[in-house]
């Protein structure tokens, strides 16, 4: 009764649901496959090359994301951009440097020292030290307003004993 006849072949309620399943996987599966172009190249140390600096630049679009990682298309023609530099024997610190000129500090994900971006790298440092001489200032205002005449503990007891 839950059988309809499809062509010459007679499909189940269950059986269509499986392949309804089957179906989109498939299409969720080609589509994750085209998400991030895998760019192979000839020379291993290249490639290796390549590896590392599209895990250090930034996608620009997905800022929490490397253009290794990201599937958009900005990152994509990074990567390509990147790839060109080292077919064109770039260094990787001219590579880096060329993305610095064009998208900024930002596209880095380890930013290097520079009097531009001091602060960054000052700055934790700093209320890291505030932070200490704070802790340490009420510590002392704690220890200072201690009673300190502790001579007869007895004594102590009593006082505190008479208070209730």
């Amino acid at each position: 009764m839950a059988e309809r006849v499809l062509g010459s072949v007679a499909l189940s309620r269950g059986c269509k649901v499986k392949w309804l399943f089957v179906l989109l996987l498939s299409i969720c599966g080609v589509s994750v496959s085209h998400a991030i172009d895998p760019i192979e190249m000839s020379d291993p140390v290249l490639q290796e090359r390549y590896r590392n600096l599209s895990h250090e630049l930034r996608c620009m679009q997905c800022q929490n994301q490397s253009i290794a990682d990201s599937p958009v298309g900005l990152a994509g023609d990074l990567r390509r951009e990147v790839r060109q530099l080292l077919e064109q024997g770039k260094t990787d610190q001219e590579i880096r440097q060329h993305m610095r000129d064009r998208y900024g500090d930002f596209i880095l994900f380890r930013p290097e020292f520079s009097p531009r971006n001091a602060w960054l790298w000052i700055t934790p440092v700093l209320l890291l030290l505030i932070g200490i001489g704070v802790a340490l200032r009420i510590i002392r205002q704690r220890v200072s307003l201690a009673p300190t005449d502790h001579s007869n503990p007895d004594d102590v007891g009593h006082d505190q004993a008479g208070h209730r």
